[in-house]
């Protein structure tokens, strides 16, 4: 007789909800008919055509409430935030015709709108990346000072997605307004929504992007939106959809799946920000039952769902292997740049050494997580990090250089 082995199921604990959230069942329900019997398209004008038209505006009204703009047309749907801040920037330079011109943003940006930047720099336009401060928060005189006579586009994102560090983006709106009232300004508000509130007319913005997936909505489908007022040109040409600014059919059942996404994150958000807060409290024990670790960002100005700890002694990419076999789900950083042997553009820009970059894991959480399963994840990151403490070298990890911020609390090794 042949014995078969017995899989042991591992519990699974996923603290990965800046990469992406699990879909609402609320919104699953709400898209379903639109993935079946409802299959018109937006553009028909017959009974299953002006369904769907329907839908689409039901949902653009719901992510208008959601943002508090002043009307629903300034609201664009895009396949998500990449195209949405690509759509802001690209839309207020090259395809609006400029031949050159100025661009500010910051260091920590999210690779899609740095990759924008990098592609404009080809092109001949001017781009100041400004600096953070070792709570990774940019100083908005900064950017005051940075502006010029040719400076068309401020792009400063509201919440970083590998700290949780909130940025001052109301301040800057306003000091830009005051001295360059023509200066566009931009957000990437793509993890602050549903997490913090977010609201265009206190914030002063004239473009902002959004992602469902983000925010327990599915994947590929996003928003732009865009100041009534202000003109950028579109970057996708061919049909008239979405007013004229993003040729192509819309892709209702997603546009229905952000819209729910919508509507649930603003009814919902008194109670879900205060269990994301609660859940932070717990986590945050792990600093103080384990030696050599620090908290990556500023630590008031912040999202409740966000962690981003040096786990000096430990590489990070061990660390999340090792957790990720005991069924705790981590990142090492952004997972648009995950498999990158560089250390995080944002760890760097803040002044963390190498080393301290490569020790460092991002844990984030959602409404769905509870707080057996964050208990459960930092007595895991505890024994996983005593191990590898006691088996690595400390030749293989380096050292701290003297201006890394955690020499300056405590942490540092040398």
């Amino acid at each position: 007789m042949v014995e078969t082995a017995t899989k042991v199921a591992v519990r699974e604990v996923y603290l990965d909800y800046n990469a992406t959230t699990p879909v609402d069942p609320e919104v699953r329900e709400a898209m379903l008919p639109f993935l079946s019997d409802e299959f018109g398209n937006p553009s028909s004008v017959h009974p299953p055509g002006r369904r769907a038209r329907k839908a689409v505006e039901n949902a653009r009204e719901e992510v208008a409430a959601l943002l508090n703009a002043s009307d629903p047309s300034e609201i664009v749907f895009t396949s998500g935030a990449t195209e949405a801040n690509n759509m802001a920037i690209l839309g207020a330079t090259i395809f609006a015709g400029h031949k050159s011109g100025h661009i500010i943003t910051t260091q920590i940006e999210h690779p899609c709108v740095l990759g924008v930047c990098k592609f404009l720099e080809e092109q001949g336009f001017r781009v100041t990346y400004l600096p953070v401060d070792r709570q990774c928060r940019v100083d908005p005189q900064s950017v005051l000072d940075a502006l010029t006579d040719d400076t068309l586009v401020v792009s400063v994102m509201l919440a970083n997605n590998e700290t949780g560090t909130i940025q001052p983006v109301a301040e800057i709106a306003r000091l830009v307004k005051s001295k360059r009232p023509n200066v566009l300004v931009h957000t990437d508000a793509v993890q602050a929504i549903a997490k913090i509130p977010v609201d265009v007319q206190s914030l002063g913005v004239d473009l902002l992007a959004l992602s469902a997936h983000k925010f327990y909505g599915p994947k590929g489908i996003g928003a732009l939106y865009i100041r009534k007022g202000v003109k950028i040109a579109p970057v996708l040409r061919g049909g008239h959809q979405e007013h004229g600014m993003r040729a192509g059919t819309e892709n209702v059942a997603g546009i229905v799946g952000l819209g729910k996404a919508a509507e649930i994150a603003r009814r919902d958000f008194e109670i879900v920000t205060q269990h994301l807060w609660r859940l932070r409290r717990r986590f945050l024990r792990l600093l103080d039952e384990l030696s050599m670790t620090r908290l990556n960002g500023h630590r008031e100005h912040t999202l409740p769902s966000t962690a981003n700890v040096c786990l000096l002694g430990a590489d990070a990419l061990a660390v999340q292997a090792n957790l990720g076999q005991r069924g705790v789900c981590v990142s090492v950083g952004s997972a648009c740049s995950s498999g990158s042997l560089k250390p995080s553009h944002v760890l760097r820009a803040m002044g963390l050494s190498e080393m301290a970059a490569f020790c460092s894991v991002r844990f984030s959480w959602g409404k769905f997580n509870t707080e057996e399963e964050i208990d459960f994840a930092v007595e895991q990151t505890k024994e996983v990090v005593s191990l590898l403490r006691e088996i690595t070298l400390p030749e293989e990890i380096g050292v701290c250089d003297e201006n890394c911020p955690c020499f300056f609390e405590g942490a540092g090794i040398a």
